[in-house]
């Protein structure tokens, strides 16, 4: 009996270590599921009680020079599937490490309505784009994009394209 106790105390750190590692794949899993609702449900779907539901209240966006609260990031989601009505986006790719989780995103849709300052043109347009959102407690904290505004234009016809 005693020599059992003997194997199975030596066990004991490559147990615990599993156990810890699960912990991470669990908690980076759920991250990811959490990042996933905001393109599949929130914002392709238009379930704004997604935003709710997945950002701490006091979140903030980081784009460019420009940051926003959750009221401002949600506003600005609405402005774009005004926009585009049938705004369809993509997770392309996602990573995940630690309390951050990366995505490499695209959009389409057809530019009908008008919505963050653009005029409704009826182009169909594609763009892309990563963010990358540090999570707190299984909640959206914070998040940093960057996306193709200037290819969007060109697409909607509002700029001109290179060369001309």
């Amino acid at each position: 009996m005693k020599k059992h106790r003997t194997h199975l105390l030596a066990l004991a750190p490559f147990l615990l270590g599993t156990a810890v590692l699960a912990g991470i794949r669990d908690e980076t899993d759920r991250n990811k599921a959490q990042v996933r609702k905001v393109f599949e449900e929130g914002l392709t779907q238009g379930r704004w009680d997604v935003f709710e539901e997945v950002h701490r209240k006091d979140f903030i966006a980081h784009a460019g020079k420009r940051s926003a609260t959750l009221a401002e990031d949600l506003e600005s989601a609405k402005g774009w599937r005004q926009a585009f009505p049938d705004l369809v986006m993509t997770v392309d790719q996602m990573v995940a490490e630690g309390d951050l989780v990366a995505v490499r995103f695209s959009g389409r849709g057809t530019n009908t309505g008008s919505g963050n300052g653009l005029p409704a043109t009826g182009n169909y347009a594609e763009g892309s784009g990563i963010t990358i959102f540090r999570m707190m407690d299984g909640e959206i904290a914070e998040e940093w994009n960057v996306a193709d505004e200037l290819g969007l234009l060109r697409q909607l016809g509002l700029l001109p394209s290179p060369g001309q």
